[in-house]
């Protein structure tokens, strides 16, 4: 494959089975930062001195979101193993990965349920969402990033 990614090539595993029937999910990378504010050298002067602060990152963390539809005979994670595993108050393995490629994970690690919420409309499908916190440290391997491409042939 070459061109744009296709959303649906990229997977969430959330324990050992997928996201059954997932419509969307969404990985947010964040950085905490702090500010470093020192007294500038002697030598710098006054109309600049102190008015640059440093930064340095404090901490990064990992937020996953998924949204999926109910399915009576789900065969993967879907909303039933999810609330089974909300209610246990635990982390829980979570990797993404590329399809054909769930052994080999971009970003993995344990995270624990922060919110599950279902919505049940009157004469329509029933849908979850689920949103995940890392819980420790996230390995991630951008070499696992792009399994799918091939490159152009140089014929």
């Amino acid at each position: 494959m070459n061109g744009y990614v296709n959303g649906s090539d990229l997977l969430m595993k959330l324990a050992n089975g997928a996201i059954g029937h997932c419509t969307t999910h969404s990985a947010t990378y964040n950085t905490e930062t702090a500010e470093t504010a020192v007294k500038p050298l002697a030598s710098v002067a006054a109309s600049v001195a102190g008015l640059f602060k440093s930064k340095r990152v404090k901490s990064l963390s990992v937020q996953v979101k998924a949204s999926g539809l109910k399915f009576y005979s789900e065969t993967e994670s879907g909303f039933k193993v999810i609330l089974a595993k909300w209610a246990l108050g635990q982390s829980v393995p979570l990797s993404l990965f590329e399809r054909e490629n769930d052994t080999d994970p971009y970003i993995s690690g344990n995270f624990i349920i922060t919110s599950l919420e279902e919505t049940n409309p009157a004469g329509e499908d029933g849908t979850y969402d689920v949103t995940l916190d890392n819980d420790g440290a996230v390995a991630v391997d951008t070499t696992k990033i792009d399994l799918l491409y091939t490159a152009p042939s140089s014929n």
